[in-house]
């Protein structure tokens, strides 16, 4: 169960990671005003997943990836609740998701916490 749980986390944040290279102007779109650079920001936070979703697929590596995603995560935390707070700057993203985002991120910190930690 672990090892399917560590690829699914692999691929999940790789595949995150990538699509912040894909599609950056979108990702750009979600920074909340108050961080500076948002386009830098976005190919930074692409290049810790991508490396995180790495990590956690070889054993020296994977408790250092795991905790790595947990901060990553509690630190776009803050772009979540700016979303969530305004709703109509992302008209094409169904309000309900705005919000199962926000208790979602505790759940892949827990999901990374048990599988890499």
């Amino acid at each position: 169960m672990q090892t399917i749980s560590l690829y699914a986390i692999a691929a999940l944040f790789v595949g995150a990671g990538i699509g912040h290279f894909l599609r950056p102007s979108v990702f750009a779109q979600t920074v909340p005003p108050y961080f500076p650079c948002p386009h830098l920001l976005v190919y930074l936070s692409g290049v810790a997943e991508v490396a995180g979703g790495i990590g956690v697929l070889n054993a020296s590596t994977r408790p250092y990836a795991g905790w790595g995603l947990i901060l990553f995560l509690c630190v776009v935390f803050p772009v979540h609740i700016y979303m969530l707070r305004a709703p109509g700057d992302f008209p094409n993203i169904p309000l309900w998701t705005l919000y199962v985002r926000v208790p979602l991120q505790f759940v892949l910190m827990a999901w990374v916490y048990w599988t890499a930690c």
